[in-house]
């Protein structure tokens, strides 16, 4: 954290002089008012000057990016990230030789990983950011294998004539399901349970 104490002959001077030193911008800033300073007899005698101590603000995404960065190293994976910021979406990329560590079964390693990013970066932030953590990858290839599970899935459900269950899964993972199948009209979907154990369900629509 850079901070900076700094005066002047008013609390707005003292407040510049510290912008100049730490060569940033007002709104980039956290200001403190240690001294208000006075002007004194004649603006020169008994006059006091102002003190203020003045702290750039965290970006929340670079704050983040170093979370994710001690979580790695604390899991002994020396791993590249890489931020992507599109619009109030944050997509943090790992790259490295033991990223599969991160990953964990079916992603859950890396799930919890994302979680704890994305409480992260929105506990200070003005903006509220989505967030998806990555790795080599992993992502794309998790929602390929998941749009066949649907397809798969609704197969069955409509061969047996009921409604089939998948395993639990996260929030965003559901909803790549549900998208796959919304086109189908020979099935409907629909979460059921509570998290973290909600799951999705594909029954036959009615009438087919």
């Amino acid at each position: 954290m850079r901070e900076i104490t700094a005066s002047g002959q008013t609390v707005e001077e003292a407040v510049q002089s510290a912008l100049e030193q730490l060569d940033t911008i007002r709104d980039h800033v956290d200001v403190d008012v240690i001294d208000e300073g006075k002007k004194g007899l004649l603006g020169v005698f008994g006059s006091k000057r102002a003190i203020v101590k003045v702290t750039v603000k965290q970006n929340p995404i670079e704050e983040a990016e170093n979370f994710l960065r001690d979580i790695t190293e604390k899991m002994n994976v020396q791993a590249e990230v890489t931020p992507t910021v599109s619009g109030d979406h944050v997509t943090f990329d790992l790259s490295g030789d033991k990223v599969a560590i991160l990953i964990g079964k079916r992603g859950q390693t890396l799930n919890a990983i994302q979680y704890l990013v994305h409480l992260v970066l929105n506990k200070d932030a003005d903006t509220f950011y989505s967030v998806t953590v990555d790795a080599e990858g992993y992502r794309d290839r998790r929602k390929e294998a998941l749009e066949a599970l649907a397809h798969k899935m609704a197969d069955k459900a409509k061969r047996l004539n009921k409604a089939v269950t998948l395993e639990p899964m996260p929030a965003f993972e559901r909803k790549i399901i549900h998208n796959a199948l919304q086109v189908n009209d020979q099935v409907s979907t629909y979460s059921d349970g509570a998290e973290p154990h909600r799951r999705i369900m594909i029954k036959p629509a009615v009438g087919n």
